[in-house]
């Protein structure tokens, strides 16, 4: 018993697992404080602890279940994701302006925390087969349609924040299987052209002159650049329709991130009290319980998207600093195991968890401090939210078991 025991210990990634768990207590701390002075969201602190409690259960069982079990599910995944997701848009509950959550027995999820699992797992498969040519027209298609169908239902919700992670697991998942740079600018340039677009009609046409100059460069057969500007130049147009798709609030936050002092009392507004929030905290903050903007409430819902205001107000910059630290070193161990792992199944894996977390955390500090637009997504392990951690904790699950496994065959 003693030996099965300290077997399991040695091929446990304690490490990993230790600044997950010194994050989520933060996350505790801040969501505590967040609500405190709100009687209506009091509740969510208890509920986030349950909710943890939960994700824990689920992550020790698929650290310890046969990783070939994983793989095996992982197309069932792939099309319960998908199910789940069109089942959203007929009986969804909309919060927010948004019908992205499932209702059942008292228990509200989203599908799009469960599609994001079960893209990286689709995508590390198809990759890494044998005769997936990353470098074809039609194997990058397919990759990009693998990823991309989510994202399609998800804009019917419609959900900006959780699309734009899907984008980020494309492209890690991508890069890390060596893919050129033809193929990285056949990914990419749809995507600047799209966002170029929104700027105007000028900022499009420059945008499509430079495509067209790379184009010309990499000197690739007519068909297949013609095909590529073609499609650039789809994403284009294409960009104004699903702006119009967009909740009247998502659009006004889109115009807001082109131009902050444009609504500073309405879309705008966040943003501007987030910045303020933090500023505010200066060096070594104003001290737990003890922020203005938090326990006054000036930025909404501060407990999800802009909890990164209360760290910043309330722990000033020593606090922010050991939260970027701790991040920093739970990316860099990700990676390192990404790249210790001979599996390139499970290599890849591991990197779309990674574009998963890495995401989040880019996009949700970059709202708090202003550089990047407020499109809703939460920070990892720390915003409340019960479906967000458990899919979180359930990634990291399948990262431990990966570890254990790679463990046990060395």
């Amino acid at each position: 018993m003693r030996k099965v025991s300290k077997d399991i210990f040695d091929k446990f990634e304690y490490r990993l697992f230790g600044i997950v768990t010194l994050i989520t207590l933060i996350g505790f701390l801040a969501i505590y404080s967040a609500t405190k002075t709100s009687p209506a969201e009091q509740g969510n602190f208890l509920k986030q602890i349950y909710s943890w409690i939960l994700s824990i259960i689920l992550l020790f069982g698929v650290t310890f279940i046969p990783t070939r079990f994983i793989k095996s599910s992982t197309i069932a995944l792939y099309a319960g994701s998908l199910i789940l997701l069109v089942a959203v848009l007929f009986f969804g509950k909309i919060v927010g302006g948004q019908k992205c959550w499932i209702h059942i027995a008292g228990f509200s999820f989203q599908p799009s925390e469960m599609a994001k699992i079960s893209v990286v797992l689709a995508l590390a498969q198809f990759l890494s087969r044998p005769q997936t040519d990353i470098e074809s027209f039609k194997d990058i298609s397919i990759a990009l349609a693998i990823g991309l169908l989510p994202v399609f239902l998800i804009m019917m919700e419609p959900d900006l924040g959780s699309s734009f992670i899907f984008f980020g697991i494309i492209l890690f998942m991508l890069f890390w299987n060596g893919i050129s740079m033809f193929g990285l600018f056949f990914v990419l340039s749809p995507g600047v052209t799209a966002i170029s677009s929104l700027f105007g009609t000028y900022y499009l046409i420059g945008t499509l002159a430079i495509s067209i100059a790379f184009l010309a460069l990499f000197r690739k057969d007519i068909f297949l650049s013609g095909s590529i500007l073609a499609i650039n130049v789809s994403a284009g147009f294409f960009v104004d329709y699903v702006y119009r798709v967009l909740s009247p609030h998502q659009q006004r936050r889109i115009m807001t991130f082109i131009d902050p002092t444009s609504d500073p009392l309405g879309a705008g507004y966040n943003s501007l009290q987030a910045k303020i929030a933090i500023g505010s905290g200066g060096f070594w903050g104003k001290g737990y319980l003890s922020g203005r903007q938090t326990q006054l409430h000036f930025i909404p819902a501060q407990w999800t998207d802009f909890i990164f205001c209360t760290i910043g107000e309330e722990f000033g910059l020593v606090g922010s600093v050991i939260v970027l630290f701790l991040f920093a070193v739970f990316f860099v161990r990700l990676l390192k195991l990404a790249q210790f792992e001979k599996d390139k199944y499970y290599s890849l894996i591991v990197i779309g968890s990674l574009a998963v977390f890495f995401v989040h955390f880019i996009v949700n500090v970059g709202m708090a401090i202003g550089i990047m637009p407020v499109i809703g997504i939460p920070l990892p392990f720390i915003s409340y939210g019960g479906s967000a951690l458990l899919s979180n904790m359930l990634l990291l699950g399948i990262i431990l078991n990966i570890y254990r496994n790679r463990v046990a065959r060395d």
